[in-house]
């Protein structure tokens, strides 16, 4: 009896210091590029404090109008609404695997009325109280908790990137605004010039100093002007219609400032219309080290190993011993058959201990599963480190290329804008013909759209930049 005892003490003993190691925390050891976006030209370093990506939304975006814009967005839109309720939802089963450490209570009332021959009637009752609580020797509850915790950080995680991508969408929508108001203002007064020049050639051919084809080729580019605007004036009710999307209400018209009346990072920006905006030398990047941590994909990618990380320790427990307490407590008025006290106290504890010992390869294999899982979240991990600092590669080199152009476009309009006065009046002394002037002005038009597009797409790299770093945070 002895020996028994001994042997199983040994068991016991020796399960409890093998699931030791079952209560490990998890720390992510997986080793991430340490210069993930690269090499980058004129990229001014910064310490993690004072890098753009440690700027609010409200402090990178200081136009009123768009701070009160993306606010509506962010209230009203249903794909962060639905975010909102994952994150609740998980909340509940976080909840639920911490109170699995508690006991499990069941109230179970029966009743019996029988009757033998001619025997009164017998009636019999029970009202059992029946407890049960499972004691975590070897960490399933605690594994499944933490897990449960992993779960719900990658909800806030995804509420979060959902709400980062919203800001990134209404920013960028509202500068389109911006960006096709300013070419309809190009447009409209492209309008009245060409017009001029039109009605100076129609005085030329009746004064029989042009030919009718002058004036038809001029017309004919006339008219083309006005279908831009109002193809443009289209445009701005597609991007209004898509924010209104965004906010979850019918199509309206949406308020918002002239270009370059705001900052949209930093105050120096607004002292230049343009290059300011998106010159790489006021872009602080932050130490690439730590530039990405806020991230929400990284985070949410790093809670996802966790999550994986735990649900191996559970697999591991399943291989170990599962220990129950149970017992009954209630009132009763059966006793082996004869009623001794109707208001008997009816008592039971008992204990198991349950040791797996062949379940047809489904605790090996659901341990195998978790392992694979693991891994492949791992690799999925540093994959995703990769792609952003790609982004943020991407957005660097966009800026400058914005940059790079927007002194060529500058100087490109002022010689063009010359070269068209300067033709427009050999044309009415007589000494230019129509196609000079069909191609200045068509030339000169070209040049000022393409500087507005040029500034929109500064503007829209630097967004890109801000969201790739991890910026968006309230």
């Amino acid at each position: 009896m002895m020996h028994s005892l001994k042997f199983v003490v040994i068991v016991a003993l020796s399960s409890l210091l093998a699931g030791c190691g079952l209560f490990k925390k998890y720390e992510n050891k997986v080793e991430a590029p340490a210069d993930p976006f690269g090499t980058t030209e004129d990229v001014v370093a910064a310490s993690g404090d004072t890098s753009i990506s440690a700027m609010t939304w409200r402090e990178f975006f200081t136009d009123p109008l768009l701070q009160q814009l993306i606010d509506s967005v962010l209230a009203g839109n249903t794909d962060f609404n639905s975010a909102r309720i994952a994150v609740e939802k998980s909340q509940a089963s976080l909840k639920a695997a911490k109170l699995a450490y508690l006991p499990s209570i069941h109230l179970g009332p029966q009743g019996n009325l029988s009757r033998f021959d001619d025997l009164p009637w017998a009636r019999t009752y029970n009202l059992p109280l029946q407890i049960s609580v499972d004691l975590d020797f070897f960490g399933s509850i605690t594994n499944k908790k933490r897990a449960a915790a992993a779960v719900r950080m990658q909800a806030e995680m995804q509420k979060e990137a959902v709400r980062v991508n919203l800001i990134s969408a209404t920013a960028q929508q509202y500068y389109m605004l911006q960006l096709l108001d300013r070419e309809l203002d190009i447009l409209i007064q492209t309008d009245s010039l060409w017009r001029a020049s039109l009605e100076t050639q129609k005085a030329l051919w009746e004064n029989g100093k042009a030919y009718s084809t002058a004036v038809n080729q001029l017309e004919s580019s006339y008219l083309d002007m006005k279908t831009q605007i109002v193809d443009t004036r289209r445009q701005i009710r597609a991007v209004e219609n898509a924010i209104c999307l965004l906010l979850g209400v019918t199509p309206r018209h949406i308020e918002r400032g002239h270009w370059g009346t705001t900052a949209l990072h930093h105050p120096e920006a607004l002292g230049d219309a343009g290059q300011r905006m998106f010159d790489v030398q006021y872009l602080k990047i932050g130490v690439p080290a730590t530039m990405l941590e806020l991230r929400p994909d990284i985070r949410m990618a790093n809670f996802a190993m966790e999550e994986a990380f735990y649900n191996t320790q559970t697999a591991r427990a399943a291989f170990f011993p599962s220990v129950t307490l149970s017992g009954t407590v209630g009132w009763t008025n059966s006793a082996g058959g004869v009623v001794m006290d109707p208001a008997g106290l009816l008592l039971n504890f008992a204990g198991q201990l349950l040791q797996p010992v062949f379940a047809r390869g489904k605790i090996r294999a659901a341990h195998k599963i978790a392992k694979l899982t693991e891994e492949d979240l791992k690799k999925k991990y540093v994959q995703t480190v990769i792609e952003a600092g790609n982004e943020v590669n991407e957005a660097m080199a966009d800026c400058q290329d914005a940059r790079e152009k927007y002194g060529f476009y500058g100087r490109q309009v002022e010689v063009l804008t010359e070269a068209y006065r300067g033709t427009h009046e050999l044309m009415d002394a007589g000494k230019a013909g129509y196609l000079e002037v069909l191609t200045a002005q068509e030339r000169l038009l070209g040049a000022q759209l393409n500087e507005a597009i040029n500034l929109y797409d500064g503007a829209r790299a630097v967004i890109a930049l801000y969201i790739a770093l991890g910026g968006g945070g309230e």
